[in-house]
């Protein structure tokens, strides 16, 4: 029996319609498991920052007490022989810093990087990285994983984030870290990369440091930089290239509590950060299920890191008071043009000002 021409219409109509809604459904599907995906990732790179290196010394410390000491010793054994490798550029991964889980964790704020000027392979650079946030997310993001494409973006580079010595006394984070090419932030690892290591090499300082951790807030475009003048005579010393990068956004994914200055709190943060390397703050992002509660998990704000054009160095083995003051002039000003210059683009108003301290 033949079907009339508007029954068969009904039928592929009806079919078209169920097609349809089950393609929107997979979307959704599909999209949620990318947030999902998206919310772990930060989260482990977190619970990294803030307790791996504890963890993972208490861990071995159980086991030398188990029957599994053995296992233990022998860690602890190849670690006093491995000891000195991040003072000498570290072991890194490509492996591990083409993980997948750098590219949900680059999706969820988003992270971009944004490459403005060419940098040669035959120089050095020390990338002055602004402002310093809670964790430094788009500097981790940008310079020790491949997930906004570094190396793509900079062929022939490089990069070496610089962070607390401290990190690479702890066992297992240590050579976590190193994997992404991070290594610590004092004067032999940064004279062995920039003399030893041959050209095309570059070492990400976050200026400002804890000091500046203590100030970031929503809203607020502020640097500490006056006085830091360290990696200005580090750069003179080697003729390294100084590179201002400032990450529109860093300030906004969590929210501190701000201590006034001579306030019991800030009198106990700045006591950790004399004695112990950082400072300790109060703060809180989003929480695991759900954005309208607090927790650890930052807030999805975009974070978009500008890389600014390189400051030409000359090299002076001893240089002098005037010589690092005139280059440090020379950096700052270059930063303030890269903040201003850039500062529309990403969401802020022409009338804003980076405030240096």
């Amino acid at each position: 029996m033949l079907l009339h021409q508007s029954e068969v219409w009904d039928k592929e109509g009806t079919g078209s319609n169920i097609l349809s809604a089950l393609q929107d459904l997979l979307w959704l599907l599909k999209s949620k498991v990318e947030k999902q995906l998206q919310i772990i990732s930060v989260l482990q790179w977190v619970l990294t920052f803030l307790i791996m290196g504890i963890a993972c010394t208490l861990i071995l410390m159980y086991i030398l007490c188990t029957d599994c000491w053995a296992i233990a010793a022998l860690y602890l054994a190849w670690l006093v022989f491995d000891w000195n490798t991040p003072k000498k550029g570290g072991r890194r991964s490509q492996w591990v810093r083409n993980w997948a889980i750098w590219r949900y964790f680059r999706d969820y704020f988003p992270i971009r990087l944004v490459k403005t000027h060419n940098l040669l392979t035959t120089r050095n650079y020390i990338f002055g990285y602004h402002p310093h946030g809670i964790m430094g997310l788009g500097a981790f993001c940008n310079f020790s994983t491949e997930a906004t494409g570094v190396s793509q973006k900079f062929p022939g580079i490089r990069p070496y984030l610089a962070t607390l010595a401290g990190n690479f006394r702890m066992p297992i984070l240590r050579d976590y870290l190193m994997s992404g090419g991070i290594c610590p932030v004092n004067r032999d690892s940064i004279d062995y990369i920039l003399s030893e290591n041959g050209s095309g090499n570059a070492i990400i300082i976050v200026v400002g440091g804890a000091a500046e951790s203590l100030n970031c807030t929503p809203g607020k475009n502020s640097v500490t930089l006056k006085n830091r003048k360290g990696f200005v005579k580090l750069a003179l010393r080697h003729g390294a290239d100084l590179v201002p990068v400032y990450s529109f956004g860093e300030n906004e994914v969590y929210k501190q509590v701000i201590f006034e200055e001579g306030s019991w709190g800030r009198w106990v943060q700045k006591k950790f950060q004399k004695h112990i390397g950082f400072a300790p703050c109060i703060f809180h992002g989003r929480g695991l299920f759900s954005s309208n509660t607090w927790g650890l998990i930052p807030y999805s704000k975009p974070i978009t890191t500008v890389v600014g054009e390189p400051i030409t160095i000359p090299k002076i083995d001893n240089p002098s008071q005037k010589d690092v003051d005139f280059y440090h002039s020379m950096y700052v000003d270059s930063l303030i043009k890269l903040f201003d210059k850039y500062k529309s683009r990403f969401g802020l108003p022409e009338t804003e000002v980076l405030e240096v301290n």
